[in-house]
């Protein structure tokens, strides 16, 4: 078998700060075995790796206070602004032809593929600053509760970093280990990232084209459907089954109409076969208003799941859309100055 070198091991010695305890802990060697048992990998590699990987313990203090765990009206602002909105109306602009493109084959509207750019790295501007090696191995040695998920995110990023010819230790993301503008995590980029502008790679960290592409990619293949809402406003009798099916948030277990007959009020018409999830927005301290995700929605909670992050990008999505259609207006042909 052909090996493959993660980097050149005289190299190693240039790259500072790594936890020379690390590659001796029975749970990290135990990690190597197995790699190295499925013939994906050799043991000079990732003990290389591990020896130059560096902990950071500021990692396991931020997964136990995700921004999502706030309210409401805690956390939209943060993403509903005139800045955010005027961000998204210049990406928009600048790259008008390739998302209409990106719409054309995966069926996505420009404003939502910008949202998401937004909200993740506000539009490609702080795609995070943690190797991405670091992040994943803290998470997946040192925070038991989520090891699992992380230990087969680094696997999935050495496998990435191996067949896109990429140092493992160059690469930079978030705390948790998502990269690019996007922020796919590894096993993301490796199902669903695209190569969009037909240069061979599929680079989310500098192309726009592959960028935009991979997000309509993902979209589409996690059901959006062109042109359908998003969401809509909804009543509620209250009772003990509205707490049920709001605990049941990320699920569409119900159509419309069964949802009616649990108590659920549609604001806005909605055929009584559309599947839908109930949930909640504590738009003030104590005050909470019902909508009904739909398809759409959920979707978006395949990206994030938050139905925070889900309304808040519809929400941003529409804002940007209203402000880039002004803009377009203004400046065509006759408008009034």
């Amino acid at each position: 078998m052909k090996k493959w070198l993660f980097f050149p091991l005289a190299a190693c010695s240039l790259l500072a700060h790594a936890d020379a305890a690390l590659l001796a802990r029975p749970d990290v060697q135990r990690y190597i075995d197995e790699q190295v048992a499925t013939g994906e990998f050799a043991r000079p590699d990732l003990e290389a790796l591990f020896a130059n990987v560096e902990l950071k313990p500021s990692i396991i203090a931020a997964l136990d206070k995700p921004s999502t765990s706030r309210p409401w009206y805690q956390f939209h602002p943060n993403f509903l602004s005139g800045k955010m909105v005027d961000g998204g109306v210049a990406f928009w602009t600048q790259h008008a032809d390739l998302l209409n493109k990106v719409e054309a084959r995966y069926g996505v509207p420009p404003e939502m593929v910008v949202a998401i750019l937004g909200i993740e790295t506000r539009y490609g501007g702080n795609t995070g600053s943690f190797r991405v090696a670091d992040a994943l191995t803290t998470i997946g040695f040192d925070y038991p509760r989520r090891a699992a998920y992380f230990r087969g995110e680094l696997t999935e990023f050495l496998k990435l970093a191996k067949e896109e010819g990429k140092n493992p230790l160059l690469l930079k993301g978030s705390y948790a280990g998502a990269m690019g503008w996007p922020q796919f995590m590894p096993s993301s980029y490796r199902k669903w990232a695209v190569d969009f502008d037909g240069d061979g790679k599929r680079d989310i960290w500098s192309s726009p084209a592959d960028v935009t592409g991979s997000i309509g990619n993902y979209f589409k293949l996690h059901g959006w459907q062109k042109g359908d809402d998003v969401v809509i406003p909804a009543d509620v009798v209250p009772g003990p089954q509205i707490d049920k099916l709001v605990s049941d948030k990320f699920n569409l277990h119900y159509t419309v109409g069964e949802l009616k007959k649990m108590g659920v009020i549609p604001r806005a018409e909605v055929a009584d076969n559309v599947p839908a999830v109930l949930f909640p927005l504590e738009v003030a301290p104590g005050e909470v208003q019902y909508w009904l995700g739909l398809g759409n929605f959920y979707t978006i909670t395949r990206y994030n799941r938050s139905t925070l992050y889900a309304k808040v990008a519809q929400e941003l999505a529409e804002q940007i859309r209203e402000a880039y259609l002004a803009q377009q207006a203004a400046a065509a042909p006759g408008a009034k100055s």
